[in-house]
């Protein structure tokens, strides 16, 4: 027979339990439609004991809704998604690569080509002549094997994918692993890992569009940006890299110091008239330290701050240039440069490039690399 005190003591346990499940970051999954050959897809919700939440699809490794607190403490989706994935399939949507995974190889590559152990590989071009974000059906497009991670403390998803030698033209069997964590400071962790049979080239990003005021404010330009860059990558009439690395000081790419997003952009600079814009790759000052902060972009209205760290030694920092009103998401119209995008990355045409950084994976290796997204207010 239990005693009283056995009996409380019980009763104290099964409380405690309750309230710390209650309390637990956690993941939810419920479906989000079908493809149009009919593969069903899936939405995972991450979720911290802070109250921040993030919704990603295995369609494309996607990051659909990011919900963040202001500094009034309320919460509001910062990132452009849509509520199903006939969303990110049809009409102007369909090319944009709202959050996705981006690879083989992220941003572009000169021709379609490259050269690699001798041998010359031919990829589809899909931005006129050039190739764009690993050709015609990219990662952007894959359904990813899903397994839950989840440590005390810490919800994490992590979404695998095998692409097969010779796929959109690229070499190798490469397995891809993208870990998704959510930390108990608001940081939105992505861990990237890969392995190859055969050597071949890759970079990995990801490309969600980013609006700290809330998904569906109209424009970003009144945000503040500070890059800790010195130098970028400038580009030609085809946005493809010269293969010069030049300083920054000097032209309205120059944001070393905290910057009004909105305050340059259409200074009179061939750079800018070519990109429509930004969208460029800045060359980090320090490249694998992920303790030091290699974008702050702060939102004046809201009082939300959105801090990166990478491994990777670049960041492609585009200003939505292409939105045009035409699409509509969970958050209204995505208009013009109502988005920015800060794609942790290798520089872009790196194959063809021989001063920069390698993108090569050979055989046996293993790619890894990691960036987060921290939210804060002030």
């Amino acid at each position: 027979m239990k005693t009283p005190s056995t009996v409380i003591a019980a009763l104290l346990s099964l409380f405690s339990a309750a309230v710390l499940t209650a309390q637990s970051p956690r993941i939810e999954k419920q479906p989000f439609g079908k493809t149009a050959d009919g593969k069903q897809v899936f939405m995972y919700t991450l979720k911290n004991a802070a109250g921040m939440q993030v919704k990603i699809t295995n369609f494309g490794g996607r990051i659909t809704t990011v919900e963040v607190p202001d500094r009034n403490k309320k919460f509001d989706d910062v990132v452009l998604g849509f509520n199903d994935v006939q969303g990110y399939t049809t009409g102007p949507a369909a090319g944009a690569y709202f959050g996705a995974i981006i690879g083989r190889y992220a941003n572009r590559l000169a021709h379609g080509t490259f050269t690699l152990d001798g041998h010359t590989y031919h990829i589809p071009t899909n931005e006129g002549q050039n190739t764009l974000h690993g050709g015609t059906v990219g990662f952007d497009k894959k359904i990813w094997d899903v397994k839950e991670t989840s440590t005390h403390g810490e919800p994490a998803l992590e979404l695998h994918y095998l692409s097969p030698n010779g796929q959109e033209g690229f070499p190798g069997n490469l397995s891809v692993t993208v870990r998704y964590s959510l930390d108990s400071k608001n940081g939105l962790h992505l861990d990237y890992t890969a392995t190859t049979d055969k050597d071949t080239v890759l970079n990995l990003t990801n490309h969600s569009y980013f609006n700290l005021e809330g998904a569906g404010s109209q424009t970003i330009l009144n945000e503040r940006i500070r890059i800790d860059a010195d130098h970028y990558t400038p580009v030609n009439s085809t946005l493809i890299p010269t293969g010069a690395i030049e300083k920054v000081a000097g032209t309205p790419l120059d944001f070393r110091k905290s910057t009004v997003i909105g305050s340059r952009i259409n200074d009179d600079n061939e750079q800018l008239k070519l990109a429509k814009g930004y969208d460029f790759n800045f060359v980090l000052n320090h490249p694998g330290d992920l303790s030091s902060v290699a974008v702050k972009v702060e939102d004046p209205k809201s009082g939300r701050v959105m801090e990166v760290f990478t491994t990777q030694p670049g960041v492609q920092f585009y200003t939505g240039n292409f939105l045009n009103g035409t699409v509509q998401g969970i958050g209204g119209t995505y208009g013009h440069r109502s988005a920015l995008c800060l794609e942790t990355q290798h520089f872009p045409d790196s194959p063809n490039q021989p001063n920069f950084p390698s993108t090569v994976l050979h055989a046996g290796q293993t790619f890894r690399s990691t960036t987060i997204y921290r939210f804060s207010t002030e």
